[in-house]
Order: structure tokens, then C-alpha cells, then sequence
């Protein structure tokens, strides 16, 4: 990531229960990125700054973040995670993933992807 981002990464922290997701901060010449990486899918997520969870603080990825897809992680765009669940196809979704859903009720699918339920 810091060679993409031509720059450096200034932490990582890993993911600690309940939390489903690792965190890193790439620096690059435009300032600090927040990039959240999910624990159980290559999937990757940029947020405005680090926190305990999110809701919908989800942000486009730098141009540079393109290169993360090239190494197998697919790098989902701010408008996909701040989209309202209900306007998405969730019919993949098993029963208990619906019952985490009905219990947390998260409003966008990034709340649902990243997120500290235990």
C-alpha cells in the first residue's frame, strides 16, 4: 500500500473482537488516508478517520487504491458502502447474517461489511 500510495503507512492495527476488520493510515503528498481491511473477505473500505465503528463516514478511495485490486483485494467505492441496504441484493444473505442484520440494523451496506458486532 505505501508503495502505491507513494508514501508510507504510519500504522496498522489488527482487528480485535468484535471489530470485523484490520486498519491501516497510508500518508501520501495529499495527507492521511484511513483504509479498513476486512478480516474475513479481500475487501477494502477508505473512512474519513479511525474509529471504533462506522455508520456512514465511508469515503472514495485515492486514485492510488486502484493498484490494491492488482494484488487480489477489491476496493469498494464510497458511493457502494454509504448505498441504504434495502436498495441492494441481499437475497446471498443466509438467515443468521438477517438475524445480525434485524438485531444491529445498520443503515448502508459498509455499516453492514465493517462493522463491531459482537
Amino acid at each position: 500500500m505505501a508503495r502505491a500510495a507513494r508514501g508510507r503507512v504510519t500504522d496498522f492495527t489488527e482487528q480485535e473482537y468484535p471489530q470485523n476488520f484490520h486498519s491501516a493510515t497510508p500518508v501520501d503528498r495529499d495527507g492521511m488516508h484511513v483504509a479498513l481491511f476486512h478480516a474475513h473477505r479481500p475487501l477494502i473500505a477508505f473512512v474519513r478517520d479511525r474509529r471504533y465503528e462506522y455508520t456512514d463516514e465511508f469515503e472514495e478511495p485515492p486514485p492510488w487504491a486502484a493498484a490494491l485490486g492488482d494484488t487480489g483485494f477489491l476496493v469498494l467505492s464510497g458511493a457502494l458502502l454509504l448505498s441504504p441496504l434495502e436498495e441492494l441484493d441481499t437475497s446471498a444473505l443466509s438467515a443468521a447474517e438477517w438475524e445480525q442484520i434485524k438485531h444491529w440494523q445498520p443503515n448502508t451496506l459498509g455499516a453492514t461489511l465493517f462493522n463491531s458486532w459482537d
